[in-house]
């Protein structure tokens, strides 16, 4: 009997339906991005360690990372996540990308040796959507190539960020040139020379009286005049090298008029539209992230070295409990994001927009929920650098808050939802009155208590 090309581990927790809509090419991509994590990236994480710690080169991508990228490159795995109605596409869907990026998860920095990290990512999706065919020769093919890398710098300090009309940095024009006077926190250190360019958000016209038309987007090279990176921030006391996310003043930084993306005012509609497959990447990746946790959990369960009061950890009714919550949480977790890719591919970004926001909110908690539960399971260790958890757990974290907090999503949720509560009214007013002619023609009293037919206000 011949087997399926679907008779690899790659697929083992892709659900039916979703296999179904797989493509050669999809199936072919998903095999190799697990082989390559599998056995180019795992074994190696402990050397890419090394290399990151060294003092004298920790702002400098490592040579290990050069040299991954590379190969990857030569496997035709780079740029997967570029969905295919852009001609720069390799050619898959976001469901299809969606089960490669799982696998890129299980290793936190296996997403950047094909490519597909953050904020990379976004930009180049923006890049590619939105600018002009000279723009994207100049800026666009350096990061799809692989030979630079960028920054998306919107965040500020001084300002609540989360809505972003507040946004307060100043684009002036004078001349050719737009002036850019600010501070900006998160974008990508400038310590790394690979950071070429930061694709920053600013206020351009404040007394608009549509707040939506008042910020623009441009295109600030990094060493332009004026850039000065006060610090890096750390993340929950990591710092995230050697990208890092750095602190920012822009002090009269002058850029040509033909670094503008879209025209002015239209910051808002390329911030939705690089928004949303970034929203979900993270979302995608942290699956596989949880993944990798589950599997460190399951093993320390079976650890014959561990054995509390004679018994292994995972002979526990309380830990058999928790295992099975977890694998749970996992699989449901994917069915929202699996679910928010193929819509996005079958009725577009915004139209997903609900599908989207579900992900954002219900994947970093769940995966800060099954994470700090493999810690736990790890005792002492699981707060250490004796395991990848902690990092994992700081990544989960952090997704919470970036790309929009979490409460924003709940907020435009609940919002939505809310909308929608005149059609139940009306539902429910029309289940009374079919109630009461179905009372009067069985000669039943109509009874005026609340339930499954309350009594509403005209």
């Amino acid at each position: 009997m011949s087997s399926s090309p679907l008779d690899h581990p790659a697929f083992t927790r892709i659900p039916p339906w979703v296999q179904a809509k797989l493509s050669p090419i999809a199936i072919s991509k998903i095999k190799d991005v697990y082989d390559f994590v599998e056995t180019e990236c795992i074994p190696r994480e402990p050397l890419m360690k090394a290399q990151i710690a060294s003092p004298e080169s920790r702002w400098t991508t490592q040579p290990l990372m050069h040299e991954l990228r590379e190969k990857a490159k030569k496997r035709g795995l780079f740029n997967l996540f570029l969905p295919k109605h852009f001609k720069e596409s390799p050619g898959l869907t976001n469901l299809e990308y969606s089960c490669c990026a799982e696998i890129m998860g299980r290793v936190y920095w296996a997403q950047q040796t094909m490519n597909c990290h953050a904020p990379e990512t976004g930009n180049i999706e923006l890049l590619a959507k939105y600018c002009t065919p000279e723009q994207k020769q100049k800026w666009l093919q350096p990061l799809l190539d692989g030979t630079a890398s960028s920054a998306y710098s919107m965040t500020e300090p001084d300002v609540a960020s989360s809505d972003a009309t507040q946004i307060d940095c100043r684009i002036t024009r004078s001349g050719n040139h737009y002036i850019i006077n600010g501070r900006k926190l998160y974008g990508n250190c400038m310590w790394n020379s690979e950071n070429k360019f930061f694709i920053l958000m600013g206020c351009s016209d404040p007394t608009n009286p549509n707040k939506w038309n008042r910020h623009s987007t441009v295109i600030v090279p990094t060493n332009t005049a004026g850039i000065t990176q006060v610090r890096n921030l750390t993340i929950m006391g990591y710092d995230h090298a050697p990208e890092g996310h750095g602190e920012y003043v822009y002090k009269d930084v002058r850029v040509p008029v033909e670094n503008i993306i879209l025209g002015e005012g239209r910051a808002f509609e390329i911030a939705q539209g690089r928004l949303g497959p970034g929203r979900i990447h993270h979302c995608m990746r942290l699956i596989g992230q949880c993944e990798r946790a589950y599997e460190l959990a399951l093993i320390r369960c079976i650890d014959t070295r561990k054995t509390p009061r004679g018994k292994s950890i995972g002979s526990f009714d309380s830990n058999i409990e928790r295992i099975a919550q977890m694998r749970l949480e996992i699989d449901a977790a994917r069915l929202v994001v699996l679910n928010a890719a193929d819509t996005m591919d079958i009725h577009g970004n915004k139209a997903g927009r609900y599908a989207i926001a579900q992900s954002k909110i219900l994947i970093p908690n769940m995966a800060t929920r099954v994470i700090d539960e493999c810690m736990q399971l790890y005792g002492g260790q699981g707060l250490t650098q004796h395991t990848p958890l902690p990092e994992m757990w700081t990544y989960a974290r952090f997704v919470r808050i970036a790309d929009g907090p979490d409460s924003a999503h709940r907020h435009q949720v609940g919002r939505d939802e809310l909308k929608t509560a005149g059609v139940f009214k009306e539902r429910s007013r029309e289940y009374r009155r079919r109630y009461e002619t179905l009372a009067k023609e069985e000669g039943v009293e109509v009874e005026t208590f609340w339930g499954v037919t309350p009594v509403l206000d005209e």
